[in-house]
C-alpha cells in the first residue's frame, strides 16, 4: 500500500502535471471500490477548476472551485497515470479517467480497495476516512509530550502503536520499521514503555525518514509508481526493510552469530529490525 511520502509523491506529480486545470470530462468506468463511488460524482466535479491539492494523512485531497473537494485513496494497488491527452483505448483496470484543460488523470486500480468520492470542503474531516485522523508527521504541534500520552496506556508493541492512523497518521509498514530503527527502538517493546524522551527521538525520525523518502520519490514495491511511470528510489536507500540476514548499516556486530537483520510478524504485519541496535 502507497504510504505517506508515495502519497505525498503522488499528489506532487499530479499537481505539477495539470496544475490549476479545469475539468471538462469524467469517465467512472466501474464504481465498485472499497466504497461505491457516488452516483453524483460526475455532476459535482465536472466544469470545476481546481484550486488547491492537499495531502491528508494517505488521501489525496484535490480543492475544487464549487467548494468541494475530491477525496482520493489509493488502497492496496492504485496509481494515478498521466496522459497529455485522452487515452483511445483504456488499459485493464483503468476505472475513472478525469480529462482536463491541460492533461488526463487516469485511476487503475487492479484490487479496487480505493476510494474516489467528494465532500463538502468545509466539511472534510466529517468524511468518513479523515474522522478521528491523527496528527500528520509534519504538524508542528506534534511533539513529545503528545506522543507519549497517546502511547502511555497502550500494551501492544511500538511498531503496531505507530500505524494507529488516529495517533500519528501517514506512517504504514515500511516506515515504522525504518523509524525504529533510525531511533534505536526494539518494535518488540511494548509502546508503554516508551519514555517521553523515546517519544522526541521517533517523531525527528519520522520526520528525517518521511522527508528523505519524499526526496527520492518514494519506495517502488510491487504496484507503487510514481504519476509519469517512473520510479521512486527509496527502496535502495531501506535500512532494514526486507533484509532479512543482512547486516544493518551502523552495526558493528558479527552477523553470523546475530543472524543479521531479523523478521517477524506484528499483527499481520512484516516487522523488521537489527536486535543488536534496537533495544
Amino acid at each position: 500500500m502507497p504510504e505517506l511520502p508515495e502519497v505525498e509523491t503522488v499528489k506532487n506529480g499530479i499537481e505539477k502535471f495539470i496544475g490549476n486545470a479545469t475539468i471538462v470530462d469524467v469517465n467512472i468506468r466501474n464504481r465498485n471500490f472499497r466504497e461505491i463511488v457516488p452516483a453524483d460524482t460526475e455532476s459535482k466535479i465536472k466544469g470545476t477548476k481546481i484550486k488547491k491539492y492537499r495531502r491528508i494523512g494517505k488521501y489525496i485531497v484535490i480543492d475544487l472551485s464549487n467548494n468541494y473537494s475530491i477525496v482520493w485513496h489509493l488502497g492496496m494497488s492504485g496509481k494515478i497515470k498521466t496522459f497529455s491527452e485522452k487515452p483511445t483505448a483504456p488499459e485493464k483496470h483503468d476505472h475513472i479517467v478525469l480529462s482536463t484543460n491541460h492533461g488526463c488523470l487516469v485511476y487503475n486500480d487492479p484490487r479496487r480497495f480505493g476510494l474516489f468520492s467528494y465532500a463538502k470542503t468545509n466539511q472534510l474531516l466529517m468524511f468518513r476516512g479523515l474522522q478521528k485522523m491523527g496528527k500528520d508527521p509534519f504538524d508542528a504541534s506534534l511533539n513529545e509530550k503528545y506522543l507519549f500520552e497517546h502511547l502511555k496506556n497502550k500494551k501492544i508493541p511500538i511498531k503496531p502503536a505507530l500505524l494507529d492512523q488516529s495517533i500519528i497518521n501517514g506512517i504504514g509498514n515500511i516506515y515504522a520499521s525504518e523509524i525504529l530503527y533510525a531511533s534505536k527502538i526494539s518494535p518488540l517493546r511494548p509502546a508503554n514503555k516508551i519514555s517521553i524522551k523515546e517519544c522526541k527521538e521517533i517523531i525527528c525520525n519520522t520526520r528525517a525518514v518521511l522527508q528523505k523518502a519524499i526526496d527520492n520519490g518514494g519506495s517502488t514495491l510491487r504496484d507503487y509508481h510514481k504519476p509519469d511511470g517512473s520510479l521512486g528510489y527509496f527502496q535502495n536507500l531501506h535500512c532494514v526493510y526486507n533484509k532479512t540476514g543482512e547486516k544493518c548499516p551502523n552495526c558493528k556486530c558479527n552477523i553470523k552469530n546475530t543472524g543479521g537483520i531479523r523478521k517477524t510478524i506484528q499483527a499481520g504485519r512484516s516487522t523488521f529490525y537489527c536486535p543488536t541496535l534496537q533495544k
